[in-house]
């Protein structure tokens, strides 16, 4: 991967995205991100996910330049690329938390948005201006910011491609924390570090039912939920769990991602 790299400490692996000067996602960071996505999802040492673009950025957007002479049927080439870098992120099966420095914007948003949680510093900038470019987003921002902070506000921010400060984004649901910038990466490992000792497959069967529910009907949504809540019951993690709490009480099981 020449844009992202992996670093993993006590179960926790920051992806660290790293194309200076700005993060711009270019087509090679798209495929290093799906590639270090694939990675994340095999590793049974990673119990968790800190997406960071260090400490003067997250990802000011896609590479405009390489967009810059792509016609119509150029883009519906390469149009799957451009969302399935996103995607990847989004379907890794872990708590995966977007630290978001400085700015966030276009397809930078859109990676904060394929995270499961954003904690963001305070002086920190998200948005969607592709429309200022008169194209839209093409990486999920129409579709994943509007199931975040509701229809109204996602088309607000789309259609006038404004910015969105950090106690903003709080505000409206668009981060979950805003914190010192020098403490975003810390805080953000912190949260992640608390499921290194978690019950992985229930984790992970969590997240596949709010993920996937959230993009059917409820009658599917709790035959999703039926079906995974079922399948955790055929993991060692659920002996010892339900065992210590019968003999021991709630909060003392140990855990060993089986």
């Amino acid at each position: 991967m020449e844009f992202v790299s992996i670093d993993v400490t006590d179960g926790v692996a920051v992806l660290r995205l790293d194309r200076p000067k700005m993060n711009a996602i270019s087509v090679q960071v798209q495929a290093d991100l799906r590639e270090a996505a694939a990675e994340l999802t095999e590793r049974d040492d990673v119990r968790a996910v800190v997406l960071w673009g260090g400490e003067r950025v997250f990802a000011a957007g896609n590479d405009v330049k390489e967009m810059a002479d792509l016609s119509y049927s150029d883009m519906v080439k390469v149009s799957a690329s451009v969302s399935s870098a996103t995607t990847a992120v989004a379907r890794i099966p872990k708590p995966v938390v977007a630290a978001v420095n400085g700015y966030a914007l276009g397809g930078g948003c859109e990676l904060a948005l394929a995270a499961d949680l954003r904690f963001a510093a305070e002086d920190a900038v998200l948005g969607q201006p592709e429309v200022l470019l008169g194209i839209i987003p093409g990486a999920g921002g129409t579709q994943r910011l509007a199931r975040l902070v509701g229809a109204s506000r996602a088309k607000d921010i789309i259609f006038t491609g404004r910015f969105v400060k950090a106690d903003e984004a709080l505000r409206i649901g668009l981060v979950d924390r805003v914190v010192p910038a020098d403490k975003v990466l810390e805080e953000s490992v912190a949260w992640a570090a608390q499921f290194s000792g978690a019950a992985a497959l229930a984790v992970r069967a969590a997240k596949e039912c709010i993920d996937r529910g959230s993009e059917v009907d409820l009658d599917t949504g709790l035959e999703i939920e039926r079906q995974q809540f079922a399948g955790v019951f055929a993991t060692e993690d659920r002996t010892r769990g339900i065992t210590s709490f019968v003999e021991n009480g709630p909060g003392k099981a140990t855990f060993v991602g089986r």
